[in-house]
């Protein structure tokens, strides 16, 4: 664990931070790259900080990833960043992209084909963002890993 000095000389316990990130062309080829990146990015928080990661959090993750991978490639004309961060047993997933459309959730309609990324990613984080940036769009998922509010667990 990294650990800083506070104004009084004293030790303060920083929580380490995780961070795995995927650079992603819009041909498509890195969809199944960035859900094999989730599963070993997790099983590496599992053995090196202790989370304990059920598998079917570990699946949540790998569809999460995949829907927003899916939807930039889809919507997005260039490249696009996914990146996987874990502080405190809360996974933020975060992918950007060089569309500045804002996505919107389509109102559920079981007839619909297609279009239904955002609602699956609603229905399966804690919570989800999207913001603008200088250039493009920044999309945040966070998912709980550990304790009441994990998949599998409660």
């Amino acid at each position: 664990m990294d650990q800083s000095a506070d104004e009084s000389g004293g030790e303060l316990s920083v929580p380490s931070l995780m961070e795995a990130s995927l650079a992603l062309n819009s041909d498509g080829s890195r969809i199944a790259q960035a859900r094999h990146l989730a599963a070993a990015f997790l099983d590496k928080v599992r053995h090196t900080q202790g989370v304990p990661v059920v598998t079917a959090t570990v699946e949540i993750v790998q569809l999460i990833v995949s829907e927003l991978v899916t939807n930039a490639r889809k919507y997005a004309p260039g490249p696009a960043l996914l990146r996987l961060r874990v502080a405190d047993s809360v996974l933020q997933v975060e992918l950007w992209d060089s569309n500045p459309a804002l996505p919107a959730a389509e109102a559920p309609d079981p007839e619909r084909i297609g279009r239904h990324g955002l609602e699956i990613v609603t229905a399966l984080a804690q919570s989800l963002t999207v913001e603008t940036t200088p250039v493009g769009k920044r999309v945040i998922v966070h998912v709980v890993l550990a304790g009441a509010g994990a998949a599998g667990v409660g």
